[in-house]
């Protein structure tokens, strides 16, 4: 948390209207606010307080306790699988003296003004929240121990929270949270610097595992079953195409094969005259930039999905391919082509130290290698869907949205309507990985819902919509040079990138990337060498570019760290040693040293860039990987570090490679430091799926595009890993967890080193070097 947690300040918003059904008479509701005047006195923000508005994390964080005991938690951040419905309220239950067993959990809808900030994304959540969680907590306890003390008539001083009930010491009474709620409520709330924190050691549910299984220490639960676990297992979790509504409709969106195409003409009268369908609508677009906004094409509602689906294939569509420009001609493999050609010449300068042209020129040895990323889409599980109603000038929605609030807004403005009458529920999501945070779907449903006043519509999107109009990853190159003296040290490194910016999204295609997208890896290398040169060359954007789980440490990581691998190679060195040399010492590097870096919005005093952690974590999972025992011909290690996120993830796989190119993982470990562990079972959850999607990231997953068509269509062609694709034993190191140390995110860094740590464990184990992904058949022959 910033410098201006000084400006946190708690306010009794028990009688407030925008409580609704939480603020029934005798219950206490707390909420923690950023007070934004004072931060704005202050001369540079970071973290939540830096981000503009409607980005903003203005926690508005509410703990309600009724007076029967019951104590709900509003969670503002969407749940897709990370738990942080269970992290945060565990966070509050545990600094309140929360009974879990009496702890509810309600979701809050969209809103900007109540909650602050809701978009979850950028692995933020815990780190942003965890502090005014506990304040807020810790404010309830000591109303509520006010309140005993006051019915008592002793000094608040001999009244301490317990579980779930205020004891007074000395005699021994006790009143329950709920007994306690209606006077409390009336209390004014206390200063900050009165509040009384709980010490690690009374924590009973931070840093412990959740189920599933209940523990009890006494008359209270210290092992809490995840919240939604159970509903998920037995499939009662209400995900965004679960929820229903009395006379719904329901509706498939034809859209534009090329980003940017436009409806020429649409001859429907076949798709009517299948049964069950109701409507052809057309979808108005926004051309490019699109934005959130939708692509446009034609609608087909009807009275169930199925008709839908089938009406859409009765259309009969021209599509003008005019205002798309040279996206039409938008070919993958061509792109490439020009990716590399652009590679060879200078770029933006974004980083230079040291003399890269006489380091290269002296050196004894010189190497160059170029990497390669394709397009890559989002895929969740569940695709978008979203259920809208509009009627007497209000719109209300249900969709799983990682970004509640632009959501919102963009319905209000796409529907001429104030936001006050908007309404945006958030369901459980089934998967998002950033692509839940673009709401055109939502877009798009209440635009039909508008249409077809009063009647509800479900939208939904098929896979091949998922697949076909996706925010894709962007493609990426990325150059390499170094040099090396006759000790085989690194002293030059210059690496050029290339890659359409997520820029281009929102406005004129700026052809190179933004402050954020090179500071995720690119102008952030911690590498202790003479001389370094990173530049910049011109990409241009042909689809819509959308961030997807990691952003641009996926392709900077895997280059840098491949790269790593190969110098080691050349100079005849270990590789886990060599890559220790090229971090240096342990040392924090503050990222304003280095050029005008982005630092994920975080203070780099309270977050440098700290090498000595890097390090750790390589000799964690080097250790744990028995990293010096020797294997059997066709078997070998591989290894990969990276920051992001504000945290650090080593990664080493153990594989083998068959004579017929037949590749066998056999273990991976990995090592975690994202410095305090509120829920470690999850922290762990979350590196062994990114272990998993990274394998699907390095060995098969690919988007391809010909005349500007996406050419995938479903699983079978944009293929994710199986089961026979995981390591056979995964095992997760988590490091540092340590109260003194800034918190991390998890979400996301543990997935940019799997993919270079995957394929330098095959170049180990078969001599293969794979510069390009995703491997596909390069092991074969």
């Amino acid at each position: 948390m910033s410098s201006t947690r000084d400006t946190l300040l708690l306010a009794n918003v028990s009688r407030r209207h925008v409580l609704k059904g939480l603020a029934a008479t005798g219950a206490l509701v707390l909420a923690a606010r950023w007070d934004l005047s004072l931060a704005q006195e202050e001369e540079q923000q970071y973290g939540a307080d830096a981000m503009p508005h409607g980005w903003v994390d203005d926690p508005n964080v509410f703990i309600h306790i009724a007076p029967d005991g019951t104590i709900t938690v509003v969670n503002h951040r969407a749940e897709m699988g990370q738990g942080i419905r269970t992290s945060l309220v565990m966070v509050a239950a545990d600094e309140l003296g929360a009974d879990w067993e009496r702890v509810r959990v309600e979701q809050a809808p969209g809103d900007e003004e109540t909650y602050g900030n809701q978009n979850t994304d950028g692995s933020r959540s815990m780190r942003h929240w965890f502090d005014p969680m506990r304040r807020a907590a810790a404010s309830a306890r000591t109303m509520l121990e006010q309140a005993a003390a006051d019915q008592w008539g002793v000094p608040v001083g001999e009244c301490r929270a317990g579980v779930q009930v205020v004891v007074h010491a000395p005699s021994g009474r006790e009143l329950g949270f709920g007994e306690l709620a209606a006077a409390a409520s009336q209390l004014p709330v206390p200063a900050r610097d009165t509040l009384r924190l709980k010490s690690r050691d009374e924590w009973r549910y931070i840093g412990q595992p959740t189920g599933p299984t209940r523990e009890r220490r006494g008359d209270a639960v210290t092992r809490p079953l995840a919240i939604d676990g159970e509903e998920i297992v037995q499939g009662r979790a209400v995900y965004g195409a679960d929820v229903r509504r009395d006379d719904m409709l329901f509706a498939v969106i034809a859209r534009p094969p090329v980003y940017g195409a436009r409806l020429a003409s649409v001859d429907d009268s076949a798709a009517l005259a299948v049964p069950g369908v109701r409507r052809v609508v057309p979808i108005e677009g926004t051309g490019q930039p699109a934005g959130f906004q939708p692509l446009g094409g034609v609608a087909v509602v009807a009275d169930n999905t199925w008709a839908a689906i089938e009406g859409r294939k009765a259309l009969t569509l021209e599509w003008n391919l005019e205002p798309a420009g040279n996206n039409a001609d938008y070919d993958s493999a061509a792109y490439y082509e020009t990716l590399e050609a652009a590679s060879r010449s200078p770029g933006k300068v974004i980083r230079d130290h040291g003399d890269i042209e006489a380091a290269l020129g002296d050196a004894e040895t010189r190497l160059e290698a170029t990497y390669s990323m394709p397009h890559m889409a989002q895929a969740p599980m569940e695709p978008p869907v979203a259920l809208a109603q509009v009627a007497d000038g209000r719109a209300e929605i249900w969709a799983p949205v990682q970004n509640p609030q632009a959501a919102r807004d963009g319905v209000a403005s796409r529907l001429g309507l104030s936001p006050e009458n908007v309404t945006v529920h958030v369901t459980l999501l089934g998967g998002g990985f950033g692509r839940k945070s673009k709401p055109d779907y939502i877009f798009e449903a209440a635009s039909l819902a508008a249409e077809l006043e009063g009647r509800p519509v479900r939208l939904q999107w098929t896979r091949e919509d998922d697949l076909h109009h996706a925010y894709f990853h962007a493609v990426s190159l990325d150059r390499l040079e170094d040099g090396l003296d006759a000790d085989g040290k690194a002293v030059g490194w210059r690496h050029r990138t290339l890659s359409p910016s997520i820029g281009s999204l929102f406005a004129e295609d700026p052809e190179h990337k933004q402050a954020f997208e090179l500071g995720m890896g690119f102008n952030t290398l911690p590498f202790d060498i003479p001389a370094i040169r990173l530049e910049n060359p011109e990409a241009e954007a042909h689809v819509r570019i959308g961030w997807f789980r990691s952003v641009f440490n996926l392709p900077h990581a895997f280059a840098i760290q491949s790269f790593a691998s190969e110098l080691a190679e050349a100079a005849g060195r270990d590789h886990r040693d060599y890559l220790l040399e090229l971090l240096g010492p342990a040392r924090r590097i503050d990222p304003r040293e280095i050029g005008e870096t982005w630092n994920y919005g975080e203070n780099p005093e309270r977050y440098p860039i700290d090498v000595g952690r890097l390090r750790k974590v390589i000799e964690t999972a080097t250790e744990a990987a028995e990293w010096d025992r020797e294997r059997p011909v066709g078997r070998g290690l591989g290894l990969a570090v990276h920051h992001s996120f504000v945290s650090y993830a080593a990664v080493v796989f153990d594989v083998e490679v068959g004579d017929g190119g037949e590749l066998t993982i056999h273990s991976a470990d990995i090592a975690f430091d994202c410095g305090p562990q509120v829920n470690p079972e999850r922290i762990r959850a979350q590196m062994e799926g990114s272990c998993i999607m990274g394998i699907g990231i390095a060995l098969q997953s690919e988007i391809t595009a010909s005349d500007g068509r996406i050419e995938q269509d479903n699983f079978h062609q944009y293929l994710i890993p199986r089961m026979a694709n995981a390591p056979r034993v995964t095992r997760v190191h988590l490091i540092n967890d340590d109260p003194e140390v800034a918190m991390g995110g998890v979400g996301e860094p543990g997935l940019p080193p799997v993919a270079p740590a995957l394929c330098n464990a095959i170049h180990a184990a078969s001599g293969k070097r794979i510069r390009r992904l995703p491997v596909g058949d390069q092991l074969a022959g």
